[in-house]
């Protein structure tokens, strides 16, 4: 089964007119275990379409693996098993109908470590995926991996150097090459874990710059230990503890004002 067209809505009550309020992806009671701990514990939380939201929180509090729930990328773990409902434009992608593969092509996935195909040429690092399911037309192709790039805001440093290898490029432009990797697919939803833990200050300024671009074309998903980027990119952040879902709200929101006192412990750095 295919990944539909149509988005959850519900209507804001005490607007005039009324806003529709889109939510591309809605998590319902989700658990994840990896053999007998569980990891993440009874998440309820709806992503609104065409927005950042970060997830934040201390190391091991369940955000990657949240994350990586949302394509199925963790079912790549052993001993990983997860329950509840993903559910992405109205469609629940653990239902047993639904091929796992497909999901990973409508929800993309950016890790923390460029992870460029080491023997393949930048050209044929964005192409690879869409070789894979099977096109061959080299003129379509071209048209896409030129889009991609320029969407990763990578085409003006690359244009004249495509043939050459994708690990002949700096820390900060494999990483925005795996972005348009990712981006060729023409993926609905983009997870980032932690995109530019690796990089320098120019390198992390410059991913930041393009999730601000590109979440007018495609929902994101961000895992960051950063408070700053968080509210530098973010619209929407979910605070984790433990496993736990503590806050979720407004940036502005969950920084300025929040509503639970471990929260605000996080955010202003008394945590602990």
């Amino acid at each position: 089964m295919a990944i539909e067209e149509s988005i959850e809505t519900r209507e804001v009550e005490g607007t005039r007119p009324k806003a529709i309020e889109k939510y591309k992806v809605r998590l319902e009671n989700v658990n994840v275990w990896y053999g007998t701990k569980r990891a993440v514990k009874d998440i309820n939380l709806n992503v609104r379409d065409k927005s950042v939201t970060a997830f934040i929180g201390p190391s091991g509090c369940g955000k990657t693996t949240l994350l990586r729930c949302l394509n199925r990328m963790h079912e790549l773990t052993p001993g990983a098993r997860a329950e509840g409902k993903v559910i992405v434009d109205g469609i629940d992608i653990y239902d047993k109908s639904i091929d796992p593969v497909i999901i990973r092509r409508r929800v993309g996935m950016v890790f923390q470590k460029p992870n460029p195909f080491p023997t393949m040429s930048i050209f044929d690092n964005v192409a690879a995926g869409l070789r894979l399911n099977g096109m061959t037309n080299k003129t379509i192709i071209r048209e896409i991996v030129e889009q991609s790039l320029k969407n990763a805001a990578l085409w003006d440093e690359v244009k004249n150097e495509l043939g050459n290898p994708g690990m002949s490029l700096s820390g900060g432009q494999q990483q925005r090459l795996c972005i348009a990797r990712a981006l060729a697919m023409q993926p609905e939803v983009l997870l980032m874990d932690e995109p530019t833990s690796s990089l320098d200050p120019i390198g992390s300024s410059k991913i930041e710059q393009l999730v601000r671009n590109l979440k007018d074309h495609v929902t994101i998903i961000i895992v960051t230990h950063n408070m700053q980027q968080a509210g530098r990119v973010s619209d929407f952040t979910a605070f984790m503890y433990l496993g736990d879902l503590i806050e979720y709200g407004s940036t502005t929101q969950i920084f300025m004002k929040p509503e639970k006192e471990l929260t605000e412990r996080y955010i202003s750095g008394k945590f602990g």
